[in-house]
């Protein structure tokens, strides 16, 4: 049984009800003119019951004139949501927040009411409809939220992901642009770029910003296409080629997954592809030169293209069982809009998914969130079964090792295909 702080407020007027399964049931809209109390229970991160009050107590504040509130809130992580939700779906809370590569789970076992079908209480209610809060939110944030075409979910934050780290007094801001300019000044500076390729979280940067992609099946196999050809035109080959030439360079760092904040603490590197875990690190490792930006571009085939990334991001949902989804729905919004991610980022240097709040003057402050944001336009969901990790860190490796060579073309394409087959294999 879970405990609850109960928070309630008392007012007078219209009230709203709905009651809707999954996208493609008939959109809801205000039932009554009658007064109503309305009983929500919402869940969040323990570490941000103090500042989620204060969200629930500013609902109530802006529509305590259209019903009688009760709204409860209790802690479960984000990390924990979908384990927890989906052991009894029905008794979970109406609003919850959980991580973005939680959604097609939850979607599949009904665990989330398609908030396409809010539209309308959205609009009437709150003044912005669903294309309102996906066009304010980045790309990567709504396509994590969305399952089928369907949009499941508020995008809440933008704070999972790896972007470029680097000591200013020794690369400049054009040095960072691109690998082949970076490593160049590593090179003169004596120092090294580091990198884990080791990694299917990582390596797969390549592929993404080459146009490849991966996805997660019913089953919980992984559908990948790094071996073939992608939507922008690239093979997998020539994209190895790429990987093959950045880790050959002299200048080059290979990390071990799980080592970056030990490497940075080292000495030797003056840039380092990393995430908002190592900002510390990084800040006592380049003193005044601390800095940080997206990822730069690699040589492909002759061009310059931008190095992807994986992209996590946090999400609130509405429980599909929600007697009091529209409610529940508004409320969900609320705690996601703009404002609401600026109180997020200020109290707890949370990322903001919101375009607005994430180009504020306090985030262009902080270097690492800054460059998170940043980066964030060109990342990606990483939905993967467990079979992807085992094969994609053996083939970065065999990269690092120097056991693939540029020019050895059916060497690069066998190694491909291994990686593919191993991450494709049926789950046991």
């Amino acid at each position: 049984m879970r405990k609850f702080k109960k928070i309630a407020a008392v007012a007078v007027a219209a009230a709203m009800t709905l009651s809707l399964a999954a996208c493609g049931s008939k959109t809801g809209t205000p039932s009554t003119t009658e007064k109503q109390d309305v009983t929500l229970t919402m869940w969040g991160a323990e570490e941000d019951q103090k500042m989620l009050q204060g969200m629930i107590d500013s609902f109530i504040a802006k529509y305590g004139d259209k019903a009688n509130f009760n709204i409860q809130l209790g802690v479960e992580s984000e990390s924990t949501a979908k384990d927890v939700v989906l052991t009894d779906i029905e008794a979970a809370a109406d609003v919850y927040a959980f991580a973005s590569d939680q959604l097609p789970d939850l979607v599949n076992a009904g665990a989330l009411l398609c908030i396409d079908d809010m539209d309308g209480a959205l609009k009437s209610y709150a003044g912005k409809g669903v294309a309102d809060v996906k066009a304010a939110n980045a790309s990567g944030s709504v396509d994590a939220a969305s399952y089928n075409n369907k949009f499941y979910a508020f995008p809440m934050s933008a704070d999972n992901g790896y972007f470029l780290y680097y000591d200013s007094k020794l690369v400049s801001a054009e040095d960072i642009k691109t690998w082949d300019s970076l490593l160049a000044a590593a090179g003169k500076a004596g120092k090294k770029v580091g990198m884990t390729f080791a990694s299917g979280w990582y390596n797969a940067s390549f592929f993404y910003g080459a146009g490849f992609t991966t996805g997660l099946n019913a089953d919980g196999t992984t559908t990948i296409d790094f071996n073939g050809k992608s939507a922008d035109g690239y093979t997998g080959v020539q994209v190895t080629k790429s990987m093959i030439n950045i880790a050959a360079n002299p200048a080059f760092m290979a990390i071990a997954d799980g080592d970056i904040s030990n490497q940075i603490a080292g000495g030797k590197l003056c840039a380092v592809v990393s995430g908002t875990w190592d900002a510390t690190a990084a800040q006592a490792a380049f003193g005044d030169g601390y800095a940080a930006t997206k990822l730069p571009t690699y040589t492909l085939e002759g061009k310059q293209v931008q190095q992807g990334s994986v992209a996590g991001f946090k999400l609130v949902g509405v429980n599909a069982y929600s007697k009091n989804a529209g409610w529940a729905a508004l409320l969900a919004e609320w705690i996601t809009n703009e404002e609401n991610q600026k109180i997020r980022f200020t109290e707890r240097e949370i990322g903001p998914s919101n375009i607005a709040a994430a180009s504020s003057d306090a985030v262009a402050a902080n270097i690492a969130i800054s460059a998170l944001a940043e980066q964030s336009a060109y990342g990606v969901v990483q939905l993967v079964g467990g079979k992807f990790w085992d094969p994609t860190a053996t083939f970065g490796k065999s990269i690092t090792d120097g056991k693939l060579k540029a020019d050895d073309e059916a060497g690069i394409q066998k190694a491909l295909d291994e990686m593919v087959t191993g991450v494709t294999s049926p789950v046991e």
